[in-house]
C-alpha cells in the first residue's frame, strides 16, 4: 500500500467534504478495478482489485467491502461516489445489448441499413454490412406516417393507430426498447414526444429513445445510428446501474452514484440512464483528465497521455492543459454523434496475447487474456503468453510485489508459455522472444500515437508523454524514443490515475439545438435567445442533481465562480458536410457573429491546414454548464531531498534484459515511496510502487517534482 498523501477531500458537486465524509472513485478495467479513496482528513488510499467481467457491478461492491475491511472506512461516511464504466461500450462490442425496434417516418424504414455511400472496406471479396444493421435487423424495423419538411412544418401528421399497431408487432417479437427517428424531428420534437407518450401508455415496460433528444441535429443517418445505439444499451445500463445502486444502498453508502460521461464530465446515475449513449469511452475519458492534471502540476500543458491497462491502450491529447474533445466519435467504425474526449483506443495492453500468424510472424493482440484466466504467470489456467509474461521474463516485474503484492506471479509459467508458443517456433531464446513481444506491441502503440497526433497535423515531438495505467511505466520511454519525444511524465499514482481523474472531473451537462443558417445575415438576438433556452435546459439538469446554489455563485462572482458556462457553435463552410465546434465569444452581440467567423477560419486552418474567406454557416448551437470539482491531488508536496541524495536511493539491484543489450544489465530497484522531491537518478532503473512499475532505460534521467511526479528526460546522444 502506498504512503498516504495529504489531499483535499470533496463532497458532491465539488464542494469541500464535510467532516467525516470520504470521497471514492472506482474505474473498472478489463483486468483490474482501480479504487481510490480520499478520507475526510485528506489521506489518500488506493488499491487495484481483480475485475469481475461476468458481473461488473460485483467489482464495485467488492471495492466497498475492501474500503471497510482493509482501511476501516465506514460506508456511511462516503459523501461522494464516482464511477467510470465500460458497460455501454462492451454491450456493443460483444453484441449483448437489448433487442430493439426501430420506427421511422413512412418510406424511411431502411435508413439505418442504407447508411452512407462511403465504404471502409472496398476490396473484400465477401461484402458485409458496414452500417450497424445488427442493432435492428429489417424484421424489427417499421415505418409510420409522420413527417416534417426541412423547415419544420408538418407534411404528414402522426398516424397514432399505425404507430401503436407497429409497436404491438415489435412487442410480439420480444423487443425491450424502441428507437424513434422521424424525418426532421430535430426542428420540432412534438411528433416524437407524442409517439413516446402513446407507447408508454400501452407498453410501460419499454425503454424509448427519441432522436430529437439524443441527437437534435441534421444528417438523418448519423442521427438514426446514435438513437439506435442509445436504445440498444439503455436496458443494459438501467439494469447495471439499478443493481449497483441497490448494492450500494444495502452496503450503507448514502452518496448518490455519479457516472463519468464520454465528454469528460460526471452526472448522476439518473441522467446517465436517460441517455446512456453518452457513456461510451467513460473510463478512458477519466484517464485523459488525470493525465492533463499531472501535466499542469509540473507546468506542462501540451501532453500525450498513454493509458496502458490489461486489455487496451488509450491515447489522448491535451492542448493548453485541457483534453481535446471531438463532437462525433465512433464505435467499431460506426458513427456515434456525441461529444467525447478524443481518445484513440487500440487492443494492446499487459494482457494482450502474443501469437504467430500463418506466415510465422509474431503478432500481439488484439485478443487479451483478461482477468480470467489472465496471463500465464497468474497460474490460473492461462497457457498463452502475454505482454505481462514477457515483462516478467525480462526481469522488469517483481513476482512477489505485483499489484502491491495482491497478485503473486509465477516466473516459470511465464517462461514456459513464451518458450512453447513463441521462442521454439522462431528459434529464439526466451529473453529474445520476450523482447520481440515488447518491440511489436510498442510499434502498435507508437502507430496509435501517430494516428492521434501526426495524422491530425500535430507534431508529437513538442509534447510530453504522460504514462498511466498499470503498464504505462514499462512502455513509456520506449514509445518516447520511437516518436522522438524527449520527456516522459509519470504521475504519483499512474496505475489508478483514471480513478483519480473521476474525482477531478467536473459535474457537467450539455444541451444542443440545430440552428442551420449562414453566419452572414444571422440574427444575433435570435442566437442569444436560443442559447438562453439551452442554458435553462442545462440549469434544470443541474438543479435536479442538487446544484441550484452554484448558479447564484456564478451570478455573484462571474468568471471566478465554481460554475462555468460555455457556449459553442458548430460551423462549416457552405457546402461542407463536416463542421468544427467554435467557442462563442461573450460580450457585445453586435460583434459576436463577426468574431465567430474569424475564430472559425482560425480553427479550420489549425485542424485542416488550410482555410479561405468563403461563406460559412452555423449548424448547431451548444451550451455546456460545468461545476469544477476542485480536486487538487497534485497540489500536495513531498519533503525535499536529503543532504546526500544519492545515498538516499535504495541499493537493491536486479539483472534485467534491455533492447539492444547482448546480456543482462544491472538495474537499480528504487522504491518510489522513498523518493523525495528534487531527487535525481540515472537509468537503467526500475521504480516500483503499489500500482505500477516504471522502467527507466539507459540514456534516461529521472527527477522527482515537488508534487511527487517523476519527470524522465532523455539525455542527448
Amino acid at each position: 500500500m502506498s504512503r498516504p498523501a495529504p489531499v483535499p477531500g470533496h463532497a458532491p458537486g465539488g464542494t469541500p467534504a464535510a467532516k467525516g465524509q470520504a470521497v471514492v472513485g472506482i474505474d473498472i478495467g478489463g483486468t483490474f478495478t482501480d479504487l481510490v479513496c480520499v478520507l475526510a482528513d485528506g489521506t489518500l488510499r488506493l488499491a487495484k482489485l481483480r475485475s469481475t467481467p461476468s458481473n461488473p457491478a460485483r467489482a464495485v461492491l467488492d471495492a466497498v467491502n475492501h474500503l471497510r475491511e482493509a482501511w476501516g472506512v465506514d460506508p456511511a461516511s462516503i459523501g461522494r461516489f464516482v464511477h467510470g464504466t465500460t458497460v455501454a461500450t462492451n454491450a456493443v462490442i460483444e453484441r449483448k445489448g437489448a433487442r430493439i425496434g426501430f420506427i421511422a417516418s413512412e418510406g424511411f424504414r431502411d435508413l439505418l441499413e442504407i447508411g452512407r455511400g462511403n465504404r471502409r472496406e472496398i476490396y473484400d471479396t465477401v461484402l458485409k454490412p458496414q452500417a450497424p444493421v445488427f442493432l435492428a435487423p429489417r424484421h424489427l424495423r417499421r415505418d409510420v406516417p409522420a413527417r416534417l419538411d426541412a423547415r419544420g412544418s408538418v407534411v404528414q401528421p402522426l398516424d397514432e393507430a399505425a404507430l401503436l399497431a407497429a409497436v404491438d408487432e415489435l412487442v410480439a417479437l420480444d423487443v425491450r426498447a424502441i428507437a424513434i427517428v422521424f424525418l426532421f424531428s430535430f426542428l420540432d420534437p412534438a411528433q416524437e414526444r407524442r409517439a413516446r407518450e402513446l407507447i408508454l401508455q400501452k407498453h410501460p415496460q419499454l425503454a424509448v429513445s427519441l432522436s430529437s433528444e439524443v441527437d437534435p441535429a441534421f444528417r438523418e443517418y448519423e442521427r438514426a445510428c446514435v438513437t439506435a445505439f442509445d436504445a440498444y444499451v439503455k436496458p443494459v445500463l438501467d439494469q447495471y446501474l439499478s443493481r449497483m445502486e441497490k448494492g450500494l444502498a444495502e452496503a450503507g453508502v448514502p452518496a448518490r452514484l455519479q457516472i463519468m460521461q464520454s465528454r469528460g464530465g460526471v452526472s448522476s446515475a439518473g441522467v446517465a440512464r436517460a441517455q446512456p449513449v453518452r457513456l461510451f469511452l467513460s473510463g478512458p475519458a477519466a484517464g485523459a483528465i488525470g493525465g492533463a492534471m499531472t501535466g499542469r502540476a509540473v507546468g506542462r500543458h501540451d501532453l500525450i497521455s498513454v493509458d496502458i491497462g490489461g486489455t487496451s491502450c488509450d491515447i489522448a491529447l491535451a492542448a493548453d492543459g485541457v483534453p481535446l474533445l471531438r463532437s462525433e466519435g465512433s464505435i467499431e467504425g460506426h458513427p456515434v454523434r456525441v461529444a467525447m474526449v478524443d481518445v484513440n483506443a487500440i487492443g494492446a495492453g499487459g494482457g494482450s496475447l502474443a501469437w504467430l500468424d500463418g506466415a510465422g510472424t509474431l503478432r500481439v493482440g488484439p485478443h487479451s487474456a483478461g482477468a480470467d484466466p489472465g496471463p500465464a504467470c497468474y497460474a490460473r489456467g492461462g497457457t498463452e503468453p502475454t505482454v505481462t509474461d514477457a515483462s516478467l521474463a525480462l526481469g522488469w516485474l517483481d513476482p512477489a510485489n505485483f499489484a502491491g503484492g495482491t497478485v503473486a506471479l509465477d516466473v516459470d509459467c511465464a517462461r514456459a508459455a513464451i518458450r512453447e508458443r513463441i521462442a521454439l517456433p522462431l528459434g529464439l531464446d526466451i529473453e529474445r522472444a520476450a523482447l520481440g513481444i515488447h518491440r511489436v506491441v510498442n510499434a502498435q502503440m507508437a502507430e496509435g500515437i501517430r494516428l492521434a497526433s501526426i495524422h491530425r497535423g500535430i507534431d508529437p515531438r513538442g509534447f510530453s508523454l504522460v504514462a498511466l495505467g498499470g503498464g504505462g511505466g514499462l512502455h513509456a520511454c520506449a514509445l518516447a524514443e520511437e516518436l522522438d519525444i524527449a520527456e516522459v511524465l509519470v504521475p504519483r499514482h499512474p496505475g489508478v490515475l483514471s480513478a483519480i481523474g473521476l474525482l477531478a472531473a467536473p459535474v457537467e451537462h450539455e444541451a444542443l439545438v440545430a440552428c442551420a443558417r449562414p453566419i452572414d445575415g444571422a440574427d444575433a438576438a435570435d442566437i442569444l435567445s436560443r442559447l438562453a433556452t439551452l442554458d435553462e435546459a442545462c440549469a434544470a439538469a443541474m438543479r435536479e442533481e442538487g446544484h441550484a446554489a452554484a448558479y447564484g455563485q456564478h451570478a455573484a462572482a462571474g468568471e471566478g465562480a465554481r460554475m462555468a458556462i460555455r457556449h459553442l457553435a458548430d460551423v462549416c463552410f457552405i457546402g461542407q458536410s463536416s463542421h468544427v465546434s467554435v467557442p462563442l465569444a461573450s460580450g457585445d452581440p453586435s460583434t459576436m457573429l463577426a468574431q465567430l467567423y474569424e475564430d472559425f477560419l482560425a480553427a479550420h486552418e489549425r485542424i485542416y491546414g488550410h482555410s479561405s474567406r468563403e461563406p460559412a454557416r452555423i449548424v448547431n448551437l451548444r451550451s455546456v454548464h460545468g461545476i469544477a470539482s476542485g480536486y487538487a491531488h497534485a497540489a500536495a508536496t513531498l519533503p525535499g531531498p536529503a543532504s546526500d541524495a544519492g545515498a538516499a536511493l535504495p541499493a537493491r539491484r536486479r539483472a534485467i534484459w534491455l533492447p539492444g543489450a547482448a546480456e543482462p544489465v544491472e538495474a537499480r530497484i528504487i522504491d518510489r515511496e522513498g523518493l523525495a522531491a528534487g531527487e535525481c537518478f540515472d537509468g537503467p532503473a526500475l521504480v516500483e510502487q503499489v500500482d505500477t512499475t516504471t522502467l527507466v532505460p539507459s540514456g534516461w534521467t529521472g527527477e522527482v517534482a515537488p508534487g511527487g511526479e517523476l519527470v524522465l528526460t532523455r539525455r542527448p546522444r
